[in-house]
């Protein structure tokens, strides 16, 4: 509880800084308010436009979450996949380093011509961006495990699923909470990209039309709200990461 109460105090300290920081760049530049408005013009229109804030910020936490929830569970399973098999890692690894060499920024576009408008070009854009840092991570420490461990379940005759979910997996735990600390802060941008080359509803889109109309506080508005869920979400996988690592990290699970 200490450390969660310290966290907040922390982020609570940035925050007020961050406000103090962005006013006073408003003071200093004299920047009129269709350039740079003022935390308080934002958040005035953010309490204004609430309700279609919030209509369009329930689109794209969903798009999210679902992504997030998709994305971990395709990267943990190919991560289990190449660290059992061999033949895995010679045929798949090279293509899954390709497709990540490919920008997200240019698939958006073919992922909405060939998915449609809808929340499923936008989920595909989320699981592709988290997919390759949480398998990669998952990967990583599948691999790390010591040698000792390895030789002992060995001698002891343990089966290689046995080893895998008693011995590798545990001991993967902490490079696992890493990966998806990574796809926690990165997720976000996918959802928004997709929405971005083409969506009807979203902070995205809600963005892109303030943008169009000279309005931005609204933009503003609708990006604080994007990053507040952001922090939330790493400060939520954060925790789930530190529980896994202290529940399963270990010789055995």
């Amino acid at each position: 509880m200490n450390a969660i109460a310290g966290s907040f105090l922390r982020g609570a300290f940035a925050l007020v800084f961050g406000l103090g920081l962005w006013q006073f760049v408003v003071w200093a530049t004299g920047a009129p308010p269709f350039i740079l408005p003022g935390p308080a013009r934002v958040f005035s229109k953010l309490w204004e436009m609430r309700e279609l804030i919030a209509e369009n910020a329930l689109v794209t936490i969903t798009q999210i979450i679902i992504g997030m929830i998709l994305g971990t569970a395709l990267g943990v399973s190919t991560a289990l996949q190449l660290a059992m098999s061999p033949l895995s890692r010679l045929l798949m690894r090279p293509l899954i380093v390709f497709a990540q060499a490919i920008p997200v920024f240019a698939l958006a576009p073919v992922l909405t011509l060939w998915l449609g408008y809808g929340m499923a070009s936008k989920i595909l854009t989320v699981v592709l961006i988290i997919y390759f840092p949480v398998a990669s991570a998952f990967y990583d420490g599948l691999m790390a495990t010591p040698q000792g461990y390895l030789d002992l379940a060995r001698v002891m005759g343990a089966s290689p699923l046995r080893t895998i979910f008693r011995l590798r997996v545990p001991h993967a735990m902490p490079a696992f909470a890493s990966g998806l600390r990574l796809a926690a802060v990165s997720a976000p941008f996918g959802a928004v990209i997709g929405e971005w080359v083409g969506a009807s509803r979203g902070l995205g889109h809600l963005m892109l039309l303030a943008n169009g109309r000279a309005q931005t506080d609204l933009m503003f508005a609708a990006l604080i709200v994007l990053a507040a869920f952001t922090v939330a979400l790493y400060f939520f996988i954060d925790r789930l990461g530190a529980w896994l690592t202290r529940r399963f990290a270990g010789p055995v699970g």
